[in-house]
């Protein structure tokens, strides 16, 4: 009788004892993975951190919550050019598990760095043009994402601008060479388009702020002109003044945004961009969990919006087409 108590004592000894790691493991807190963040954009504009947001629900859905199993470390730059830099430094210095970089501009600094960190990135145009991938199939190394613009909208917002205002004779595409190096892959749909339309095509580039005003009233100074914003950092930044600028010298002008739009812009007519940053937490998860950046294809934009301003286009004396408002995803009235 002593032996059998006493085997049973052992048997629930041991079986606590096998239980001891079990235990020890669930309590012990999930490892924390790292991502940093770098955009070119201002920490206080409410419509990034709109997508900042939808990034991390994303990621939520999928199990990561910042604090617990993640760690999201931002660095905000406000198109500070310098500050991007050091930040992309700073970010590949700290080894995170993963760099998420928004435009090109920030992609590019980031790939400058490393080329072993995964990297997803977010609002880029040519990301084999900037030497970001080998191919959109399959775009090796240490990097995937999400591109902003097909090249073919260079033309589309120029029979836009001639559909919103059949005057215009005369179209400047502004973009800064700086903020925008894939500017070159716009020009020639835009430049055909124009051809087709009997309209004049101008490229114009603007590399600092002061130099707004005077793109503006060069296009104003002869009748008919008409405007062009090219996807570009530097003019999202910069667009209440560029959305003023336009409504004072009474140029109809096509942006690529709704943001322009939403604002006082006449028209616009681009990619949903918040559609790219749950996406890109779908291939942030994917990546964490093992997958290799490289074999995940970049992907095009799949979902495209076009805002009218009815506001605006009153206050230009112009009266938008039925066929076009009827086409239109939004109409502000």
């Amino acid at each position: 009788m002593a032996s059998h108590i006493g085997r049973r004592k052992f048997l629930a000894t041991l079986g606590s004892a096998a239980a001891w790691p079990l235990a020890a493991r669930a309590q012990q807190p999930e490892r924390m993975r790292r991502i940093g963040v770098l955009t070119p954009f201002a920490e206080n504009d409410a419509l990034i951190q709109s997508y900042q947001a939808a990034f991390r629900k994303r990621l939520y859905e999928a199990g990561w919550q910042d604090g617990r199993n993640i760690r999201i470390d931002y660095r905000w730059t406000a198109g500070n050019a310098d500050r991007l830099q050091l930040f992309a430094r700073e970010l590949v210095e700290s080894k995170p598990d993963l760099i998420f970089a928004q435009t090109t501009p920030a992609a590019e600094a980031v790939l400058r760095l490393t080329r072993t960190i995964p990297v997803i990135f977010v609002q880029v145009t040519d990301p084999i043009g900037g030497g970001f991938v080998t191919s959109l199939n399959r775009p090796g190394g240490n990097v995937t994402g999400f591109v902003n613009m097909e090249p073919s909208m260079g033309g589309k917002w120029v029979g836009l601008l001639k559909e919103i205002a059949p005057r215009v004779t005369r179209v400047a595409l502004v973009f800064n060479p700086a903020t925008a190096p894939y500017a070159e892959q716009y020009m020639n749909p835009f430049k055909a388009a124009a051809a087709s339309l009997a309209v004049e095509a101008i490229a114009v580039p603007v590399q600092q702020a002061s130099q707004l005003e005077a793109v503006v009233a060069a296009q104003a100074r002869e009748p008919n002109g008409g405007l062009i914003i090219m996807p570009d950092v530097f003019l999202y930044l910069h667009r209440a003044e560029i959305i003023s600028l336009a409504a004072r010298y009474r140029l109809p002008t096509v942006y690529n945004l709704r943001d322009f739009a939403e604002i006082g812009g006449l028209l616009s007519y681009g990619n949903d961009r918040l559609d790219q940053y749950p996406r890109a937490a779908v291939y942030a998860d994917r990546i964490l969990r093992g997958e290799k950046p490289g074999e995940l294809p970049v992907q095009a934009p799949v979902k495209f919006e076009m805002t009218i301003n009815l506001k605006t286009a009153r206050a230009l004396g112009l009266e938008v087409p039925p066929t076009l408002l009827a086409r239109a995803d939004e109409v502000i009235e």
